[in-house]
């Protein structure tokens, strides 16, 4: 397996640009599977999710190539299976995406149960139930949801907790549905947003998105489209952070400060200073963080897909902060890793205290998960000596050649592959 060699204590300085949203693309891929025509996508990034999610839909018989510059042009014209196999759902709990289109649009679906990061339970049940309610017959068989339904029928649904991806697949069902459906209690999210204004183009009607009541009345045939994914938040999320672990002065271009609300405010607290522009942020750090406490919840809430970073950036900090994960279980993996680099952090249940420290100290650590990976490269950029970051593939389902982009920062980081010592 691939690994990542940081040479800790060097300030980050230059221009970056973020990429597409790793979750916004990719129910805006399995998307395509609702209309026979020809789906654009651009802004598409080029992470490991995004290999998985197109070999899937490639095995459904989706027909896509890719354009360059990040372009990738889809036909679904020609599905020839309704179903997702365990050998490519078990990588990424994303794939139950597929399951709502499929049904929609084929009357039909069998798709594996989900796997993906070690961080807690995500059941889909909040899935089912809502196509349930648009009368879908389903069965769990085999480790397998089996869905029949000749066409979905409008309903009005309530999840019975904010679920992004379950608002997903339900929004994606609801557009061929007959009638009109109700989301009460969905996902604010902005790729949530992106999912619908994608939608809009190919002639669904819907209305509400960025609220917690979507409206759908759902329409006979879906059409072709074009559409530029939104920049990725958590990526420049985690850039930010790495600037306020790192300390300099860093601007990241093609980004959507406007839907970062909650992390740029608890970055501020902790002394980053930050300037935005419509699509550009500005960050520069000059002091020893703060200690900045926070809870992880929904949108507009700070996300969780931070947490992890923030908690890095806390180890440094002058003080003690309270952290409080109220959406997975199960998400703290990335502690003790932290813990071996001299990190202060003491783990209880759902909070985690964490007392700020002088410095960290380079170590051989080990991801666990997507966003523990990001905080342990922030981690290894502020420590003094060496850090090996193991299992990078984890890093490489959600950040776009990161390493490039820190070593155009500046940092001194390389991947080393995985026959070396």
């Amino acid at each position: 397996m691939d690994k990542l060699l940081i040479r800790g204590g060097r300030r980050l300085k230059g221009e970056i640009a973020i990429s597409g949203a790793k979750n916004a693309a990719l129910p805006i891929l399995c998307a395509s599977l609702l209309t026979p025509d020809t789906l654009v996508l651009e802004n598409v990034p080029e992470l490991r999710d995004i290999g998985t999610t197109l070999c899937l839909l490639e095995r459904l018989g989706v027909k896509y190539r890719n354009g360059g510059g990040h372009r990738v042009e889809l036909d679904a014209s020609q599905v020839d299976s309704i179903e997702a196999p365990y050998d490519l759902v078990k990588t990424m709990r994303a794939s139950i995406l597929v399951l709502g289109p499929l049904l929609a649009r084929f009357g039909e679906a069998r798709v594996s149960l989900p796997g993906g990061c070690a961080i807690g339970q995500r059941p889909v049940d909040q899935h089912i139930k809502g196509l349930a309610a648009m009368g879908a017959e389903i069965r769990i068989e085999h480790g397998y949801v089996v869905a029949r339904a000749r066409r979905l029928k409008g309903t009005t649904m309530r999840t019975d907790m904010v679920t992004v991806t379950g608002t997903e697949n339900l929004m994606m069902a609801a557009v061929l549905a007959e009638g009109r459906s109700v989301l009460e209690n969905a996902a604010r999210e902005p790729e949530v947003v992106d999912l619908a204004e994608l939608l809009i183009k190919m002639g669904a009607h819907i209305e509400g998105h960025g609220t917690d009541r979507i409206i759908i009345d759902g329409v006979e045939r879906l059409h072709g489209a074009t559409h530029h994914i939104a920049p990725d938040r958590i990526e420049a999320g985690t850039f930010l952070c790495a600037v306020g672990a790192a300390g300099g002065d860093i601007v990241l271009r093609h980004t959507a400060a406007h839907a970062m609300g909650a992390i740029l405010d608890k970055l501020r607290e902790a002394g980053v200073e930050i300037e935005e522009g419509g699509d550009w942020i500005r960050a520069r750090m000059r002091r020893r963080p703060r200690a900045t406490s926070f809870r992880t919840l929904e949108y507009p809430g700070f996300p969780t897909d931070m947490q992890a970073q923030l908690m890095a950036l806390d180890t440094l900090a002058e003080g003690t902060s309270v952290i409080v994960e109220n959406i997975f279980e199960n998400r703290y993996m990335h502690a003790p890793e932290l813990s071996r680099m001299g990190a202060q952090i003491e783990v209880e249940g759902d909070t985690a205290v964490v007392t700020g420290v002088a410095s960290l100290s380079g170590a051989t650590v080990m991801a666990t998960d997507l966003r523990a990976s990001a905080s342990l490269v922030i981690a290894g950029l502020a420590a003094q000596g060496e850090t090996i970051v193991d299992r990078i593939y984890h890093l490489d389902r959600g950040y776009e050649r990161m390493e490039e982009k820190l070593c155009a920062l500046g940092a001194d980081i390389q991947r080393l592959s995985g026959n070396a010592p």
